[in-house]
């Protein structure tokens, strides 16, 4: 009995010793993930010249164009900043009318972004969405914050299924390759779809893409999403991405890394955009452009007709370093449920594309530039989606805009179990 007595005992405290081992290794990588995320947010958050207050809950720093995340990367230190491009694309699409139904009607009033109601950054300072603590929290880990989760990219026309569905994104898109692209311009319509999972987003994009679809994809990207993951709430954003290796190790979302050089002082990558559309009601819609200057070699992107943002320097890219050889445009889900089962995270405005405009979401005056620098009608458009009862894509062509498509879906539905 007296032995029982002592082993019980000593068991018990064995137990505590472990407890304790266990509550202090707990407490220790609790502490060095705390340490991990300040210093992250540290390196991000740069000090500000002047911060804004958006309606939205997020904060806007104006912080010093010199002083942007770009010249964190060791090739960028002594960079001088370009601040116009030496040459635009000539040939822009005509912008003022929007054609409904057969009858020609004036465009919606121009978005805006939600900060721009609380006030702007001064000359010489560019806007920077602020990351919060809880932005780094949700992502896997601090080095993965602002990255895309890798996945392996399915080519449009593929004849191998398993490759096409593997990665949990879907797609509905319109593209162009077989020749050497120098840039890529659309009208996007903008809607705020609704997403099933935290972890999942919806996004419309143009992708400027260089190389094979393995580990040595680049690509450059610009649009608009919704992404409780990234930026904790439901609203659209404008946003852009870029990476050198197939989303692996290189690039990030708007300036969550070093790479993308800002000169604009109006508009902030990753803040949202207001108003967007609704169903049968008003259609509003931005403008994106991106094209490679001839002279110095840099990727720059322009946001409406006005707003040159900046510049992705041509070191960045291996493929792109010289010229594009896929474009696409279109929207993209990612799909998070398990078994072969369909999320019901919507694409565009959540509407098939045959239901048309005021309910289906598009893009209208798809453009590529050519060798010469000029904006061109696309040819040989191609179209892919890997289930078209769950998302969609349909294109056309007419005076007022030129090569357009209607697109998206809303996932999960009877033919889309």
């Amino acid at each position: 009995m007296r032995m029982g007595v002592k082993l019980g005992g000593l068991a018990f405290l064995w137990l505590c010793l472990f407890v304790s081992l266990v509550s202090a290794a707990r407490l220790h990588s609790s502490s060095r993930q705390k340490f991990q995320v300040q210093k992250h947010l540290n390196r991000l958050n740069k000090p500000p010249v002047k911060t804004i207050q958006s309606p939205d809950g997020d904060i806007i720093d104006c912080v010093h164009m010199n002083h942007q995340p770009a010249f964190d990367h060791p090739f960028l230190k002594n960079h001088t900043i370009q601040m116009r491009p030496n040459y635009h694309p000539e040939g822009l699409f005509g912008e003022s009318k929007v054609n409904i139904n057969s009858r020609t009607e004036p465009r919606s009033n121009p978005i805006t972004q939600l900060w721009h109601a609380s006030g702007k950054c001064p000359e010489g300072t560019i806007p920077i969405r602020r990351t919060k603590e809880d932005d780094v929290l949700r992502a896997s880990s601090a080095k993965r914050y602002g990255r895309k989760k890798y996945h392996r990219f399915a080519k449009p026309r593929s004849p191998d299924p398993d490759l096409v569905n593997e990665s949990g994104h879907q797609h509905a898109i319109a593209y162009v390759e077989g020749d050497k692209y120098y840039g890529a311009k659309a009208t996007i319509n903008v809607w705020e779809p609704k997403i099933q999972q935290p972890n999942e987003f919806s996004l419309s994009q143009i992708w400027i893409l260089g190389g094979s679809f393995g580990e040595d994809l680049n690509s450059i990207e610009a649009g608009w999403q919704v992404s409780p993951d990234l930026y904790g709430d439901n609203n659209t954003r404008l946003f852009t991405y870029w990476t050198s290796d197939a989303y692996q190790a290189t690039g990030c979302y708007n300036l969550l890394c070093s790479g993308f050089i800002q000169i604009n002082s109006e508009i902030a990558m990753g803040a949202s955009i207001s108003p967007v559309s609704g169903f049968r009601s008003s259609q509003y819609d931005i403008s994106i452009l991106v094209w490679k200057d001839p002279k110095e070699g840099n990727w720059w992107m322009q946001f409406g007709n006005d707003y040159v943002l900046g510049y992705w320097p041509s070191f960045l890219f291996s493929y792109l370093a010289d010229s594009a050889s896929m474009i696409e445009w279109g929207g993209e889900v990612v799909n998070s449920e398990p078994d072969g089962q369909h999320t019901s995270t919507q694409m565009g405005s959540g509407r098939f594309p045959e239901e048309g405009f005021g309910k289906a979401s598009y893009f209208r005056n798809i453009q590529v530039v050519d060798e010469s620098n000029n904006l061109k009608a696309p040819k040989d458009i191609g179209t892919f989606t890997e289930q078209s009862n769950c998302y969609d894509v349909q294109t056309g062509n007419n005076g007022d805009w030129g090569h357009y498509f209607y697109y998206g879906g809303p996932g999960k539905n009877s033919k889309c179990p």
